[in-house]
């Protein structure tokens, strides 16, 4: 296609020329920094069409997005804005998906050239960190006379370590420094879990990468076959990729160059995952042409959510980052209101402040599902939930459990994923545990009878035979035997049962014990009736596992409470979790230091730039009103002596530059605290020295 039929394609036909330069771009490595707002959503799937618009079969084009629902909505968008011959299922056969997925994808297919078995099982975060608990627990540590570090701290510097790729050392000096004593205790803990899971053929999420690296960087005909299948490789929010995501990026494109990363450095904000922000700003010299030339940068700067006042206290706000790609976002709504900088007395009214302008702009017709309050920790609402609930406002917090992780939906995915992989310890450990009269050590005597390592689908129903639960269990343990037999093998032993008949099967087992088990069973029965509707869409159990544990929904009745007869609530979250959002009014919490950036951010440059960047996606959220909410003062409830207060200073992201943009107010409790002091009176005040003068005098002697 010649650059004038390019002009007139449909699918360039509403992009602005940066973002058609980004659409068209010609091969070799391209870094396109995509500001807030900027449209990246509508580019990467203008990307998508027209490279199949220029003979790039789909199956070749492989798309990397941070959740299921983000590279659906692309590969939507791609087959739409497709010219009507290529068909709307075209975009579809688009390799598409999270890390994890396609990692899990491949690994399958190609597992056994890094002597992986492919029936692989794959644990959650919960499911790992009880795996650790197992292994502390059988090494000593939980028995320790000294503070041992917990079950879900050993998965995080694990976890931290492998995607970092920092020494074990360095993890603990850097980021737990409390656990430098401990250093030999985690050593033996990290390998025997490495040993445990590759003995149960299980993989957690890390793994799913370090074996797709391990894979990419083997020379091996499998490398090459796994490789050579994609021509272009397009990858979203690249600043939050970590140093095995760049790795994997970097061995897959060693032949071929033809990779496109989208990302906005002022938005890496992930770091605790290990995400690191020099991926996007090293882009350029990591990813070469084959000629040796750096990658190519094209910016996108042109903003089609928020106001000019709004994006020019972001611009400022970010002017002061000491690492970053320099742009200026610009937009064509120059009409707005400045930001409002709100100075309360305290933390009390904040919340009134808070819950006045939320009021006043619902009377504007600004709806409470178009607010949201924005916040750094989550118990930073806590004071206002009180508020909101007060005055008869109803709100959603963001940030919380996930679907799979209620007690309930794990108890189902355990005995689930023992019919696809016997071998799964951490899955026995769960499972046996609800049966009658089966604690933790009656559950690992059972498993040690069971020796999981040597359990197949076919051996299993026999082994089951040979075990003697204790009296209290022995109908529930048989009850449990016959359904997985039977979900194993049914009426036709040489085909597998589908999922939705199999989580019917499981649960007429698991019902009784569900009833008995948890308070509130009706409410919770929702979740089971949610499972099993979800597993109606896939056609093979492992497939249906993964996509739970990869990409889980979210939460229904345990998250969301009884459904609210007005629809209309407001947005409660975390700034982490509200990345990607955005309202027409945002409200934000709690910008003082020690608040904004935290205090427990603060420990060196790193850091403190990663928080300014968090304050930057929360203000970069708003599209017509910003609030931003200083407390002069916080009340210390819990203090050893007694109530206690302290006095805030303002974020020190919010230099004078930004100040000045922004429209400052002062409550009225604050105006108080604020007055002038009373004029001096020179006689009191002589009269007061004397005083003093003589009580030393006197002292003195």
């Amino acid at each position: 296609m010649n650059l004038q039929a390019q002009d007139q394609a449909s699918y360039l036909a509403d992009l602005n020329p940066a973002q058609r330069a980004a659409a068209t771009a010609g091969d070799g490595p391209v870094l396109i920094i995509a500001g807030a707002g900027t449209g990246k959503t509508k580019t990467l799937a203008a990307r998508v069409a027209f490279l199949i618009d220029q003979g790039v079969s789909p199956e070749k084009i492989l798309l990397l997005t941070f959740t299921r629902r983000a590279s659906a909505e692309m590969l939507s968008r791609a087959g739409r804005l497709l010219p009507e011959k290529y068909g709307s299922a075209v975009a579809s056969k688009v390799w598409g998906g999270t890390f994890h997925a396609v990692a899990n994808r491949l690994l399958r297919a190609h597992g056994r050239a890094v002597n992986l078995a492919p029936e692989f099982t794959v644990l959650d975060q919960g499911d790992a960190a009880d795996l650790i608990a197992l292994i502390r627990n059988d090494l000593g540590f939980a028995q320790s006379k000294r503070r041992f570090p917990r079950k879900e701290t050993l998965l995080a510097i694990y976890s931290r370590m492998v995607n970092s790729r920092m020494k074990l050392g360095d993890v603990l000096e850097h980021d737990y420094p409390w656990c430098l004593e401990d250093a030999e205790g985690i050593k033996q803990i990290v390998q025997a879990y490495t040993q445990r899971k590759r003995a149960n053929n299980v993989l957690d999420y890390d793994d799913l990468l370090l074996f797709w690296r391990a894979l990419a960087m083997s020379d091996t005909p499998s490398a090459r076959d796994v490789a050579d299948r994609f021509e272009h490789i397009l990858v979203d929010e690249y600043q939050d990729t970590n140093a095995v995501q760049a790795e994997i990026l970097l061995a897959m494109r060693a032949r071929k160059k033809n990779i496109m990363v989208v990302g906005d450095d002022a938005q890496s904000i992930y770091s605790f995952r290990a995400a690191t922000v020099k991926n996007i700003l090293d882009f350029p010299q990591m990813f070469r042409a084959a000629d040796g030339r750096e990658a190519e940068v094209i910016k996108l700067e042109q903003n089609y959510r928020s106001t000019q006042p709004v994006l020019d206290a972001s611009n400022a706000l970010m002017s002061h980052a000491k690492f970053r790609y320099t742009k200026n976002l610009f937009t064509t709504k120059h009409d707005g209101e400045k930001p409002e900088l709100i100075v309360c007395a305290d933390e009390a009214e904040q919340c009134e402040e808070v819950c006045r302008r939320i009021l006043d702009a619902r009377e504007r017709n600004i709806a409470l599902k178009r607010q949201a309050v924005l916040f750094r920790a989550g118990h930073h609402s806590d004071q206002l939930e009180v508020e909101l609930a007060r005055r008869n406002i109803p709100f959603v917090k963001f940030g919380g459990l996930k679907f799979v992780e209620a007690a309930h939906i794990k108890d189902m995915l355990a005995m689930l994923r023992l019919l696809e992989n016997p071998a799964d310890e951490v899955a026995w450990f769960r499972v046996l545990q609800l049966l009658t009269g089966i604690g933790p050590g009656t559950a690992r005597r059972i498993i040690e009878k069971l020796h999981p390592p040597t359990l197949t689908p076919a051996t299993l129903a026999k082994t089951l035979q040979a075990v003697t639960p204790p009296p209290a269990a022995a109908s529930e343990f048989a009850a449990l035997r016959t359904a997985l037999t039977e979900c194993l093998h049914g009426d036709k032993p040489d085909v597998k049962m589908p999922p939705a008949a199999t989580v019917e099967r499981i649960r007429k087992f698991y019902d009784p014990l569900f009833q008995r088990i948890y308070e509130n069973p009706r409410i919770r029965l929702r979740d089971l009736e949610m499972l099993e509707q979800i597993a109606g869409n896939y056609k093979s159990r492992v497939a249906f596992l993964t996509d739970l544990t990869l990409d889980p929904p979210t939460s229904t009745s345990d998250l969301a409470g009884p459904p609210l007869l007005d629809d209309d609530y407001l947005i409660l979250s975390t700034i982490h979790s509200a990345k990607g959002c955005e309202w027409d009014a945002v409200h934000v919490l709690h910008v003082a230091d020690g608040m904004m950036p935290s205090d427990m951010a603060t420990g060196d440059d790193e850091q403190i730039e990663e928080e300014r960047r968090l304050m930057y996606v929360a203000m970069t959220r708003a599209k017509t009103q910003l609030h931003l909410y200083f407390p002069l003062r916080y009340y210390h409830r819990k203090h050893k002596l007694g109530d206690a207060h302290s006095f805030a200073q303002i974020s020190r992201f919010l230099s004078e530059d930004v100040v000045a943009l922004c429209q400052r107010l002062t409550a009225a409790g604050a105006k108080a605290l604020e007055s002038p002091p009373d004029a001096p009176n020179p006689t009191g005040t002589t009269s007061a020295a004397k005083s003093v003068d003589a009580m030393l005098s006197d002292l003195l002697g």
